[in-house]
């Protein structure tokens, strides 16, 4: 059943469907393609039925069996049901991201659906300090295989490697955005800047490349229209430095050495004290800026710069207090203000650490 009023469209032309496409970019991919003359229909897949106008939708979870039931018609499929928060248990994070994509790649060759796009993250380039700025998007995928959203998007990786194999004629094309902004993104870096201090690691400088989430859907309308193969990066042009990050936020760095930042940032996480594994410290420590360079070929240009995306994350993380990526509240955060706390608890233990000594 569609909402609102669908618009008579042309025979020709693909039917294309997006999953996630009540929220995010999701909901944005769906309403610029459904005014899109050339795209035949757009049908619109979640778990529950958004707002979006002038689309199909269809109530199903990606991870349902019989979601190929659903893409009988479908050309093309956009997978954007991805679960990025830190809240969420790793082991259903991990279920609902990766057997997610499972579902909707068996799905769509089940359905002869002739093309899936997965949306992944630049992550799986890994975050390490002597990294290219930029990377190519042919660069090695380096990120480390752990319980961590990055290790998600190297299994979907995986997964989009090895689909053409396992069903021949089906085309499979990954983007990857640089680290999200906007409207409801809530992921580790944007926690970052929750903190009222920011961590910096001693003798590394971290260069900040953001993906707008409005950029995203432009981008990804060009990969379906265009009919692009991956993989391609998708993030605002250039980056930001330290300074202009500062001058942004407002906020100061805390800087602390490279061993004691990720050794005591994953003691934490073993005791269940934060919610990230020390390797995801590693993507608001070092660089890992991407080159759009093929998206930039086919004509497209994001709406963002850095500096705006940067702004709209620091309006989106207004009135929150985040340790660690673990939000905290209240007492803590009026501690952890007063205190001029960093991101990470290695931060907080050091002070404590101090206080003892001053005490003696």
């Amino acid at each position: 059943m569609a909402t609102g009023k669908v618009r008579p469209r042309r025979s020709k032309g693909p039917v294309v469907a997006v999953t996630g496409a009540a929220t995010g970019a999701g909901r944005l991919l769906a309403a610029r393609l459904a005014e899109r003359e050339e795209i035949r229909k757009v049908v619109a897949i979640d778990a529950h039925r958004g707002d979006v106008p002038g689309v199909t939708w269809r109530v199903v979870d990606i991870r349902d069996p019989l979601l190929s039931n659903r893409l009988s018609d479908v050309d093309v499929i956009v997978n954007l049901d991805v679960e990025h928060s830190p809240d969420v248990d790793p082991r259903e994070r991990r279920t609902h991201n990766v057997r997610g994509a499972q579902t909707v790649v068996t799905a769509a060759a089940a359905a002869r659906v002739r093309r899936v796009v997965l949306v992944t993250s630049a992550m799986v380039y890994g975050a390490e300090p002597g990294n290219e700025v930029p990377l190519p998007e042919d660069s090695p995928l380096l990120a480390e295989a752990s319980t961590s959203i990055a290790g998600d998007h190297l299994e979907i990786e995986e997964l989009a490697a090895t689909a053409p194999i396992t069903h021949p004629g089906l085309e499979v094309t990954v983007v990857r955005p640089a680290a999200l902004a906007g409207p409801g993104v809530d992921t580790v870096v944007t926690r970052h800047f929750e903190a009222p201090r920011l961590l910096t690691v001693k003798g590394s400088t971290p260069g900040w490349q953001f993906c707008h989430l409005e950029d995203l859907a432009s981008a990804l309308e060009v990969v379906v229209t265009e009919e692009l193969t991956g993989p391609l990066a998708v993030g605002c042009e250039g980056w930001l430095g330290p300074e202009e990050v500062t001058e942004i936020t407002g906020k100061r760095s805390f800087e602390l050495p490279a061993a004691l930042t990720f050794g005591m940032a994953q003691r934490l996480h073993r005791l269940g004290m934060t919610p990230a594994p020390a390797t995801d410290l590693h993507y608001v420590a070092y660089p890992w800026v991407v080159d759009c360079a093929r998206l930039r070929a086919a004509g497209w240009k994001p709406m963002y710069d850095n500096a705006a995306a940067l702004r709209a994350v620091m309006d989106e993380t207004a009135g929150r207090h985040a340790v660690v990526g673990r939000r905290v509240g209240g007492k803590e955060a009026t501690m952890a203000t007063a205190a001029g706390a960093t991101v990470a608890a290695i931060g907080a233990a050091a002070a404590i650490r101090r206080a003892r000594k001053r005490r003696r």
